[in-house]
């Protein structure tokens, strides 16, 4: 940080005294301190609006422009990766519909939040969404919670109870974790697919409802068909209309943009302002993410509790699972990058934040080409984004490789 500066002499010296830093990109930050009072550190605050100012200029590099694209969302779901606006798209595709729909993806990556959109988005928008999670009861326990029982049924059936499917009636039921239903709950399942009836537990007389069904796994459903543990037919029935929900490995440029969310919800929930520190958003940024966007909401909430009253968040308030990340390589997901294309190098110290994001960009590239043997419409698909934008990442990251796609070369 400069001296302060001196302006026109025929000033106050209250109204002369200024601040200026000059961040990674050249861009010269002047605070002027005039309205400072005397009883707060000047350069304290000066420190925290710099901080500020880069976490923003960071945000810019990490969506690859040189300013930050407008913030992307649909029905409350945050991201605007090449992936989260695929998803998007899909979900658009599906505004009126009432097709059954299964949901896919790792643990803490949104799928309730999801399959609530899809709710909000049809014909069912004002009748009940109900949700209910398949691996949280034994087979008795989830065989009553959703079909519902008759008094005297079993002990402790006290009185009839009405089942979710019921309560769900002319709605939306959502089966979360329904991987894990055993074959006996997948053929009473199933019935309700194909008939829309079902038995109470104790009942003689099936009950017939209209429900809208959204299903919801962290498996993978064809290897437990393949193995024996998941009806195929059930498979189907489910698999009408198929979505992945990305891990937050796939699209870490969202996360400058979830940090903000959550840290937005925090103000509205406490009425106070923090802001992230650039070195540990770097830090956020090199995480592996297993537990996905519900760890990343958990880190931002133990950071906030932690800071007390200060009002910016730095490295030292992480997780140390989250604190060590710096010194890992980023992972990808599904696929780990091949050798050659330098996956396995370590980010080193130092390393400005768009350099160490466009090289990792460049190595998913070279990869997702050398695998698509120079074709880069299959490139692009692997990657999730449109051919155009491919060949201008190509272009811009200089990729060094000659890229040839059915004749033509990327520069054409």
């Amino acid at each position: 940080m400069s001296e302060p500066a001196t302006g026109d002499s025929n000033e106050p010296p209250a109204n002369r005294a200024t601040r200026e830093a000059t961040l990674a990109d050249g861009m010269v930050l002047t605070v002027a301190l005039s309205a400072v009072p005397d009883r707060f550190d000047a350069d304290a605050l000066v420190g925290r609006a710099l901080e500020g100012a880069a976490r923003e200029l960071a945000l810019a590099l990490a969506a690859g422009g040189s300013e930050p694209e407008p913030a992307t969302s649909y029905e409350g779901i945050v991201g605007r990766s090449a992936p989260m606006r695929a998803l998007f798209r899909m979900l658009e595709r599906l505004r009126g519909s009432n097709a059954t729909v299964l949901i896919t993806g790792e643990n803490g990556t949104g799928k309730e939040l999801v399959a609530r959109a899809i709710h909000r988005q049809s014909p069912r928008a004002n009748r009940r969404f109900v949700a209910a999670n398949c691996s949280a009861f034994n087979d008795n326990l989830l065989e009553s919670e959703l079909f519902g029982h008759k008094r005297g049924a079993f002990t402790g059936a006290v009185s009839d109870k009405p089942g979710l499917f019921e309560v769900a009636d002319g709605g939306t039921f959502f089966l979360d974790e329904v991987g894990d239903m055993s074959p006996g709950m997948q053929v009473k399942l199933l019935r309700v697919l194909q008939e829309g009836v079902f038995f109470p537990v104790g009942a003689t007389e099936p009950r017939k409802v209209d429900v809208r069904i959204i299903a919801a796994t962290n498996r993978d459903l064809p290897t437990l068909v393949a193995q024996g543990s998941f009806r195929e037919d059930l498979y189907y029935r489910l698999h009408v209309v198929a979505l992945r929900v990305p891990s937050l490995r796939e699209r870490r440029e969202d996360i400058p943009l979830l940090v903000d969310h959550f840290l937005a919800q925090q103000r509205e929930r406490t009425g106070r302002t923090k802001l992230l520190s650039r070195r540990a958003l770097e830090r956020l940024l090199a995480h592996d993410w297993p537990g996905n966007v519900r760890e990343l909401e958990n880190e931002i909430e133990r950071m906030w509790v932690l800071s007390g009253d200060e009002t910016l968040l730095d490295e030292e308030l992480l997780s140390p699972a989250v604190r060590d990340a710096g010194s890992r390589p980023p992972s990808t997901a599904p696929a780990a990058l091949p050798a050659e294309a330098g996956a396995s190098e370590p980010v080193a110290a130092g390393v400005p934040l768009a350099e160490a994001l466009a090289s990792y960009e460049r190595r998913l590239i070279t990869a997702a080409v050398q695998r698509a043997g120079g074709n880069l419409d299959r490139a692009a698909d692997e990657l999730r984004i449109g051919r155009r934008q491919l060949v201008r990442r190509i272009r811009e990251l200089g990729v060094p490789m000659p890229v040839v796609d059915e004749g033509r070369t990327s520069g054409q």
